[in-house]
C-alpha cells in the first residue's frame, strides 16, 4: 500500500515504520528536529519486540511532496488537527482514507469537515511510544494495536487491505463494526491515565495502589461513562469498573503522554481530554467534578513551560 503519516511522533513513528519495514511504500511528514534527524541518520525504533532501522526514508515536511495516498495515518497532537488537516489535502485521492489515531474523540469531526465524511474512517491505538530523541522512537512493553472501521459498520476494501498490511508488518489489529463506540470506550480509560498520572506526576502502578488516588481514578472513567451515554453512545453503565480491572492488568511502570509533555515542559492535550468531558457535561446537564479538577489544575501547565 501507499501510506502516509501525518506527524511522526510515538505513534506514527513506530506504526509507520513497521509498515515500511514489511515492505509497503511509506512516506513521513515530520519537522523541526525530527525531521532533520531522520533525513541524516534515517528512523530507529527500540522495542521489546525487535529495534529497527529505516537507513533510507522518505521524508518531507510539505504533505504536497507525497501526492496521494492510500492511507494517511494521522498523529498530530489535537491542537494541531485543523491546520494538518489542511495540509494534508494534497494526499487525498478518489478513495483515500484518513484514520486518526489521536487521543480524544472530537478529532474526527474536524477531519470530516475539511476533507469529507467519505475519505474518514475511525480508528484507537494501544500502544506506549515516545520520540526518544530525535529519529528514534522508544516503545515500552508488548502492547501494540491497531482498531479500525468504516463509521457505517460496512466492510470495504480500503479497511480489508490496511488490515492485511498490518498484519504483515507484525502489529496486532481489529476491524471493528462499531468503531465509533470504540473510540468512546478507549476514551473512557485514556481521560483516566492522561488525567491522573499527570495530576500525579506518577504511573499508572501508583495511583492504582493508593486506596484515594484509586477511587478518583475510577471517578474520573464513570464521569465520561455518563457522558457519552447521555450523548446517545452505548457505552456499558458500569464500564467505568471494566477499565479499572483494565488498569489492574497494565505495568505499574506505564504512564501516559500527557504526563511526559508535562514533565518535558511541553503543551498538554488536557482541553480536549477532561477538558472535552467538561464542556460535554455541561451541554448535556452531567456533573463532571472529577475531570473539572483535572482541567483546572493542569490549566496552569496547559500551555507548556514557555507559556
Amino acid at each position: 500500500m501507499r501510506i502516509a503519516v501525518m506527524g511522526t511522533g510515538g505513534v506514527g513513528g513506530y506504526f509507520g515504520a513497521r509498515l515500511a519495514k514489511a515492505g509497503h511504500d511509506v512516506s513521513f511528514v515530520a519537522r523541526g528536529r525530527q525531521l532533520a534527524a531522520i533525513r541524516d541518520t534515517g528512523l530507529r525504533v527500540e522495542s521489546p519486540l525487535g529495534n529497527l532501522h529505516l537507513k533510507k526514508v522518505s521524508v518531507t515536511d510539505t504533505p504536497a511532496d507525497i501526492g496521494p495516498a492510500d492511507i494517511v495515518l494521522f498523529g498530530v497532537k489535537l491542537w494541531d488537527t485543523a491546520d494538518a488537516a489542511e495540509a494534508i489535502k494534497p494526499l487525498i485521492g478518489e478513495h483515500t482514507a484518513v484514520v486518526s489515531f489521536q487521543n480524544g474523540v472530537v478529532k474526527d469531526d474536524i477531519l470530516r469537515q475539511t476533507l469529507g465524511e467519505a475519505h474518514v474512517i475511525g480508528g484507537v491505538c494501544y500502544i506506549a511510544a515516545t520520540i526518544a530523541e530525535p529519529g528514534l522512537i522508544r516503545h515500552s512493553g508488548a502492547m501494540q494495536k491497531l482498531v479500525f472501521g468504516e463509521y457505517d459498520g460496512t466492510s470495504t476494501a480500503r479497511v480489508a487491505r490496511f488490515r492485511d498490511a498490518c498484519v504483515e508488518a507484525g502489529i496486532d489489529v481489529e476491524i471493528s463494526d462499531r468503531i465509533g463506540q470504540t473510540i468512546w470506550e478507549k476514551f473512557v480509560f485514556l481521560v483516566g491515565l492522561s488525567g491522573t498520572t499527570t495530576v500525579t506526576r506518577t504511573p499508572i502502578g501508583t495511583v492504582r495502589a493508593n486506596e484515594r488516588a484509586r477511587a478518583f481514578l475510577r471517578d474520573v472513567m464513570d464521569e465520561v461513562v455518563r457522558v457519552a451515554r447521555a450523548d446517545g453512545v452505548q457505552v456499558a453503565e458500569d464500564y467505568a469498573n471494566n477499565r479499572l480491572a483494565f488498569c489492574d492488568q497494565l505495568a505499574a511502570t506505564m504512564t501516559s503522554s500527557m504526563h511526559g509533555d508535562l514533565e518535558r515542559g511541553s503543551r498538554l492535550e488536557v482541553q480536549w481530554l477532561s477538558g472535552d468531558v467538561v464542556h460535554r457535561g455541561a451541554r448535556l446537564g452531567v456533573a463532571t467534578p472529577c475531570n473539572r479538577a483535572i482541567l483546572d489544575i493542569l490549566s496552569v501547565h496547559s500551555e507548556g513551560r514557555t507559556a
